[in-house]
């Protein structure tokens, strides 16, 4: 079995007034529905807000603009009874076509996987109705 590794992510917060774009995803093991901000792997020698970029371009077709460096985090987690752990590179961002704000969700694919990418207010995620993963990304919506 091959060793695990760190993964580097770059995600994109989103957000417009009280409510944020989010991937929604599903742990089968714990039988739990969660949600993250959107993104992606960083690819060796690639600049992270590079790979942010790039990857809303790959999951939505969508291109950002406003890209601001909000700080790192990182998540220590198990994901279907395995153990993961990434090092993220969190940005806020925009939409520039204002179409992703007047629709409710996106569907996309990831690898061979669809996904749901949805709005969602804060609220939800601050009462703890949602999950909103990793929890510490929490702190970066006051």
């Amino acid at each position: 079995m091959a060793k695990p590794k760190i993964r580097v992510l770059a995600l994109g917060l989103v957000r417009e007034g009280d409510r944020i774009f989010v991937s929604q995803g599903y742990d089968s093991k714990k039988q739990e529905t969660f949600y993250r901000a959107l993104g992606g792997g960083v690819d060796f020698g690639e600049n992270s807000q590079d790979a942010l970029r790039r990857e809303f371009r790959e999951e939505l077709g969508a291109e950002i603009a406003d890209i601001e460096y909000l700080g790192g985090l990182e998540s220590i987690f198990v994901y279907n009874d395995r153990q993961g752990h990434e090092i993220i590179q969190l940005y806020r961002c925009r939409f520039v076509d204002r179409q992703f704000y007047e629709t409710e969700s996106v569907t996309f694919q990831e690898g061979d996987r669809e996904k749901l990418a949805i709005w969602v207010p804060i609220s939800r995620f601050r009462s703890g109705e949602l999950k909103l993963v990793p929890e510490d990304f929490l702190s970066y919506l006051d």
